[in-house]
């Protein structure tokens, strides 16, 4: 039977290493996906990345069923619920009454949305024929979409040194992936069928073949929350009639990276917050008590810039759309209440 201490790096710390006992490892070595996705490569991801916190991505739908004994303990861990509950999806309207952010602290809201094409394997396991498929299918329903949320489609792998150069400065360009990615297999045949869709006022955007097949991205400066989450609403409503999305009753929509499970979504909000650095433990434990972590400028493992932090949603299963925004606004009100 092996032994988990030499398969990871003495100083792995992901939540795979945690839940993976020897007896489950050799319980589920042998086993593979219709699309012949394995154990080994669901973690080597978190093998090569001692620092991983998750550590395991899954190649296709089937992977969060054949290979469930890991990941639901790991997916219980991260999100802090149980899984054998129906998640629901709800993108109605959010009530967003209890304080006016519009007071400067805010220097921009983003929320972006993971999704993946229903039936095809995921960006760790995807060849090169079915990413066309992929990047042909979401164009195609793109392209329909109409008024501020209608605009054009830029392949990567043809764009000018000018255009990206714009792109990157608007924070609208993807590059290849980190190294975690880059273990997972999911940077393979970069650029190759990679794009950005853009709106005309470029406050809507969709990545294409990334962590994801979809990153559904919404954004806008300033404090308008209600604003850029109905603007993400509305794509959404539209692309899910367009696009069968891959999902599970108790899961939600499924993602490469478990963290991501349930609503797909990452609702972020860049706040100036000058005292920042003699305030962490406080303002830590207000984000703790919203479900909601504080990052770096730049996000994950960055350092905090001239007063500004990137503060988010934690938790994505178990939770609606429109609870994540509710909760969102909530925590960040009282975080800017709390710096005073």
């Amino acid at each position: 039977m092996i032994d988990i201490n030499t398969l990871f790096p003495k100083t792995a710390v992901s939540l795979v290493k945690e839940h993976l006992t020897p007896a489950l490892f050799n319980a589920l070595k042998g086993k593979q996906t219709k699309n012949d996705y394995s154990l080994e490569q669901a973690i080597r991801s978190g093998i090569r990345n001692p620092d991983s916190s998750i550590g395991i991505y899954a190649g296709d739908a089937e992977s969060y069923q054949l290979f469930s004994k890991i990941f639901i303990p790991v997916i219980e861990a991260y999100h802090g619920c149980p899984t054998n509950r129906i998640h629901r999806s709800d993108l109605t309207k959010a009530s967003l009454s209890d304080s006016d952010l519009s007071c400067g602290h805010i220097q921009s809201f983003r929320i972006r949305v993971a999704r993946n094409i229903a039936n095809l394997p995921f960006p760790p396991l995807i060849d090169s024929a079915t990413r066309v498929k992929v990047e042909e299918q979401a164009v195609n329903a793109l392209l329909e979409l109409k008024g501020d949320l209608g605009g054009s489609y830029h392949a990567l792998g043809e764009l000018t040194d000018a255009k990206r150069k714009n792109l990157a400065q608007k924070h609208l360009l993807f590059e290849t992936g980190d190294r975690f990615m880059e273990a997972a297999g999911i940077n393979r045949d970069w650029p190759e069928s990679r794009g950005i869709f853009v709106s005309k006022d470029e406050k809507f955007a969709v990545w294409i073949n990334e962590e994801d097949h979809l990153r559904i991205i919404s954004m806008d400066k300033g404090g308008d929350i209600a604003g850029t989450y109905d603007r993400l609403a509305r794509a959404l409503t539209f692309l899910e009639k367009r696009l069968k999305f891959a999902h599970d009753p108790n899961l939600g929509y499924l993602t490469s990276c478990p963290s991501n499970l349930g609503t797909g979504m990452r609702a972020g909000v860049h706040l100036r917050l000058p005292n920042f650095l003699t305030q962490q433990e406080l303002l830590h434990g207000t984000a703790k008590e919203y479900n909601l972590q504080i990052r770096g400028s730049h996000g994950e493992k960055t350092e905090v810039l001239d007063g500004i932090v990137d503060i988010s949603n934690r938790q994505r299963l178990g939770i609606t759309e429109k609870q994540c925004i509710e909760t969102l606004h909530r925590g960040v009100c009282a975080i800017i209440k709390k710096t005073g």
